[in-house]
């Protein structure tokens, strides 16, 4: 969103209107989008996954060329993992393709951030923004301070979290404890949702 942001135009609205207009599919499976995605307010992990299966063509020719390529990449990368994060059966074939998948995730992933966050100056998204000068200003009040203008910080992709060093350790945690939905509650509550309440 902080690229989108930084390119300007109308390149947030366009995603906001695309995400929009994907269909429903299935019972429970792709919901509605929001009418204002790229805010992703009030999202659950399922709001997440169903941004991300969609991305593709919402993000397809948001931004110039060679941003837009690389954006797709990283996206298409980010899916193919996903999807074998998210198998409920696996093989060792399919861990090999798998680790595969988390190697050229992570080639993607450091190319986006070498040229595309390199290219654009991003900043703190609006809503980020308003939330700290509302924080700011209360704390001002409380000391009976005037409220200092800000300007939206700098921010930039930071690969040196724990949640990205953890995608590499996903395979070899399927090989040890088995695939997700055998310490996932996600299953149980799309039958729950589904065939139990029927009944």
């Amino acid at each position: 969103m902080r690229i989108l942001f930084a390119h300007g135009g109308t390149s947030v609205q366009a995603l906001n209107w695309r995400y929009r207009k994907v269909s429903t599919f299935g019972r429970g499976m792709i919901r509605r989008f929001h009418k204002n995605a790229s805010a992703m307010k009030h999202l659950a992990a399922r709001d997440f996954e169903d941004l991300l299966q969609c991305a593709l063509p919402v993000f397809e020719g948001l931004l110039p060329a060679p941003h837009n390529k690389i954006v797709l990449d990283l996206l298409f990368d980010f899916a193919t993992w996903h999807a074998y994060a998210k198998l409920r059966l696996h093989t060792e074939d399919t861990l090999a393709f798998f680790d595969k998948a988390t190697i050229t995730l992570s080639r993607s992933v450091r190319r986006f951030q070498r040229k595309t966050c390199a290219f654009y100056h991003t900043t703190e998204l609006p809503q980020e923004h308003a939330v700290r000068g509302r924080r700011k200003a209360a704390l001002a009040a409380k000391q009976g301070q005037a409220v200092p203008v800000s300007q939206p910080k700098h921010k930039t992709l930071n690969l040196t979290t724990y949640k990205y060093h953890a995608l590499a350790d996903y395979p070899s945690t399927i090989r040890q404890y088995g695939t997700t939905d055998s310490y996932s509650t996600q299953l149980v509550s799309v039958l729950c949702d589904g065939e139990f309440s029927s009944h």
